[in-house]
């Protein structure tokens, strides 16, 4: 069984020479290189193209003692998706770290609203009950038959990943284009996709966000600390409207507040987690001016849709689409185009 080092070995030497002894596994999975919110839309040769995914990160480990699968923010998550950890423990390449996005597809477009039914199940009773069908589509190779590969230009990286594992469901391989652009986001946004991955094709892997990847969207959208809420009124139940920000180094600063987007069963639910989380004093820096306002442990991230944001830092036209279990509240910052 060949676990991967003749791939490395048939390197140009000067790449060869750029490989290390790789520290363990959960060491490279511990912070996952982000991407940078981007308005470009030109971009020279040295630049590849991935479909956005929308779904959970998650970086996979396979070692010795098994497979292991961690969110962006470090919790386990194999017990939730044990058919992609299967598939990896399938795979005849006994060392590795790969990192991708976890998906739910419906009618050929990922839909996280179906994968959040997924999330958080850990039983394998209720992983079966959910009916959700998921997909890993991995995009990055990290380690390899024991060889730290970060330090590889990121083509070379893709390469070695499409012939590293055997892609059978759910496992898929994310493609790249060479070329991309305006017209290239315009297609993708056509097909209903969330967006475009522009990747330095030369870039090194960077556990941190770097502008060697930027992100294209289709609409303007980003997560948001929930600090608070309102109180319902009319026949409306659990909630108002939810009080948002972000982080600016240690302080939480108010950007607005969303009540649109919300179904049903979501007020209910969402408004006993709020209640578990209340608090006597707000957590934003500065005066919010809210009079109703019920403050809370700022604890839960949503993801939230705009039109644009206003001169005072305020969002226009705000809309929820899906709580974000897997994001670390204190990682949630303005995202600002580059």
């Amino acid at each position: 069984m060949a676990d991967g080092s003749e791939l490395l070995a048939a390197l140009p030497p000067a790449q060869v020479r750029l490989l290390a002894v790789a520290p363990p596994g959960r060491e490279l999975a511990a912070r996952p290189m982000l991407a940078t919110l981007s308005e470009g839309r030109e971009f020279s040769p040295r630049w590849l193209f991935e479909r956005k995914w929308d779904g959970v990160r998650a970086l996979a480990v396979r070692e010795a003692d098994g497979v292991a699968l961690w969110s962006r923010s470090g919790r386990r998550i194999d017990a939730t998706y044990p058919e992609v950890a299967a598939a990896l423990t399938a795979q005849d390449r006994p060392d590795f770290t790969l990192d991708g996005e976890i998906v739910a597809f419906r009618g050929g477009r990922t839909d996280f609203a179906l994968l959040q039914q997924r999330m958080g199940l850990t039983r394998s009773a209720q992983v079966a009950a959910s009916g959700v069908t998921v997909a890993y589509c991995v995009f990055d190779l990290l380690r390899l038959a024991g060889a730290d590969t970060r330090r590889l230009p990121l083509r070379t990286r893709k390469s070695l990943l499409r012939r590293a594992l055997a892609y059978r469901a759910p496992l898929r391989f994310t493609p790249h284009r060479n070329e991309g652009g305006a017209d290239l986001l315009a297609a993708a946004c056509a097909r209903g996709w969330e967006g475009l991955i522009a990747k330095r094709a030369d870039s090194r892997y960077q556990p941190r966000r770097s502008t060697d990847w930027l992100k294209l969207t289709c609409s303007q959208g980003q997560e948001f600390v929930i600090g608070g809420f309102t109180e319902p009124e009319g026949g409306r139940s659990g909630f108002g409207a939810l009080l948002l920000g972000t982080y600016t180094g240690p302080d939480l600063r108010y950007a607005g507040k969303v009540g649109t987007g919300f179904p049903a069963p979501l007020l209910v639910t969402l408004r006993a987690r709020l209640d578990a989380l209340r608090r006597t004093r707000s957590p934003f820096t500065g005066a919010v001016a809210e009079p109703r306002a019920r403050w809370v442990e700022p604890s839960l991230v949503a993801r939230v849709e705009f039109a644009q944001w206003t001169r005072a830092g305020r969002l226009r036209h705000p809309r929820f689409t899906a709580l974000r279990e897997d994001k670390d509240p204190r990682d949630v910052v303005r995202e600002r185009a580059g």
